[in-house]
């Protein structure tokens, strides 16, 4: 069965980028921290990482993430989707109008101007599609930004939101130099079942804290210092 999944990275305090994010800056001042797990040699990270980009039968996306990943700073045949995995599966571009060109001629990629609702149904037939050829059950994962993760939960088109929490906060993003940043703490929450957090996550709109008792699974993963 094809699930949706929004995936994506979150400081402890509930950012998904640094400030100032933005076509030269896509991940904001000193964002990369967010990131570092997905491009570290820690073994639980590498597997997280591989397992979600081989289950990833079609990805959707905002229009500013597209323009950021498609842009002259973004994703190249060393670093693309999944990182290091560099994966190559359907994506599907929420936009108002499609863009006059495309640098990555070689993925794959749908644009859909009739709303996100249209977009992930899209992409569940792509992702289905892809599972037919493989034989191998494959998701829609909602990789970004934050706003359209927010609208598709405030929607209710997820199944499962996966956060991977890098241990480190808001603060931080202001300096330079001296993160302390080890692996990443990832949490799992079948949506309608459970929230997340101890408060909302910035732009994604998860309410309320997490009830452990309501919650199907969640699970730590890594040494991070993230804690729910």
């Amino acid at each position: 069965m094809t699930r949706i999944i929004a995936d994506i990275s979150v400081s402890v305090d509930g950012f998904v980028t640094g400030p100032d994010p933005g076509p030269d800056n896509a991940l904001g001042t000193c964002g990369e921290a967010l990131h570092t797990w997905a491009f570290s040699g820690d073994p639980d990270d590498r597997r997280v990482l591989r397992e979600g980009t081989a289950r990833s039968g079609a990805v959707v996306l905002g229009r500013r993430l597209f323009d950021l990943v498609d842009g002259p700073n973004g994703w190249d045949d060393k670093a693309g989707y999944g990182a290091g995995e560099v994966g190559k599966p359907a994506f599907v571009v929420v936009t108002s109008s499609p863009p006059e060109s495309v640098r990555l001629t070689d993925l794959d990629w749908t644009f859909v101007t009739t709303g996100l609702s249209d977009a992930v149904a899209t992409a569940r037939e792509l992702a289905e599609a892809a599972s037919s050829d493989s034989g191998k059950e494959l998701d829609v994962v909602l990789m970004g930004g934050g706003a359209t993760i927010g609208s598709a939960l405030d929607s209710g088109l997820v199944d499962t939101l996966s956060l991977h929490l890098a241990p480190v906060e808001s603060r931080e993003f202001t300096q330079t130099e001296g993160f302390s940043v080890g692996t990443q703490g990832s949490v799992v929450v079948l949506c309608g079942v459970a929230s997340v957090g101890s408060r909302p996550t910035r732009d994604l709109a998860v309410p309320g804290p997490l009830d452990g008792q309501d919650a199907e699974r969640v699970s730590q993963e890594g040494g991070g210092s993230a804690t729910c």
